[in-house]
């Protein structure tokens, strides 16, 4: 069954769009600000995300420029009858499709089915990163040690799929902070360290390895 992400803070329309979702088939969540709603994109847990551009916290264009660095999740912009540069900002940022208000439920969706077809290909074709014995799938979302799955939360696998693709480099944890949380993140400036601790709790602890080394004064790298 396919997932599909609303992010709307008009709750009357996220609703309702939903209930139309839920009809066809659809299972559905909801994010009311772009901050959750980029979390929630990112979790790899959703086959399309209906994206507003008009949102609290983060505006959908900065949502999808964040998502793109990641993730290739399939995005349908909804946008104002008369913004012009909304829209070809948004397919120049890699919006699949857009939609303006107010629509006919029935042309969303039949957008959303064009979207989901031709995400299709790119779904079957998984990248796979790995270190020693551990093993991220992109497509699937998941990841391994020696067979055995480690749950990670969006953040974490973000983290780590960061650390994988640059491993045996030393990345500084304000790259770090800049890939995963973004440049203009405004919370705790410890957050890598925590999550790193995250990781080798779930990783290095739990199978008695050590793949996530400290740098000192410097940042983290994976290695073997």
């Amino acid at each position: 069954m396919q997932k599909i992400l609303i992010v709307e803070d008009e709750e009357k329309l996220a609703r309702f769009i939903e209930l139309e979702l839920i009809h066809e088939g659809y299972t559905v969540g909801k994010a009311a600000d772009g901050r959750t709603g980029l979390e929630m994109a990112q979790s790899g847990d959703f086959d399309l995300c209906l994206l507003d551009i008009m949102l609290p916290e983060l505006s959908g264009l900065e949502v999808l420029r964040r998502l793109r660095r990641t993730s290739e999740l399939p995005v349908i912009l909804v946008t104002a009858r008369d913004a012009v540069m909304d829209k070809v900002s948004g397919l120049d940022l890699g919006a699949q499709d857009y939609i303006t208000k107010p629509f006919a439920i029935e042309e969303l969706l039949a957008r959303i089915r064009a979207a989901l077809r031709n995400a299709a290909p790119r779904a079957q074709a998984s990248e796979t990163l790995s270190c020693g014995g551990l093993t991220m799938d992109l497509g699937r979302h998941t990841v391994q040690y020696n067979g055995t799955e480690i749950k990670l939360t969006g953040r974490e696998f973000l983290l780590l799929e960061t650390l994988l693709r640059n491993k045996t480099l030393v990345l500084s944890r304000e790259t770090l902070m800049e890939k995963v949380w973004g440049y203009d993140y405004m919370g705790e400036t410890n957050v890598v360290d925590v999550y790193i601790r995250f990781l080798r709790s779930k990783i290095d602890d739990v199978f008695g390895i050590k793949l996530i080394h400290t740098v000192r004064s410097v940042g983290y790298v994976l290695k073997e």
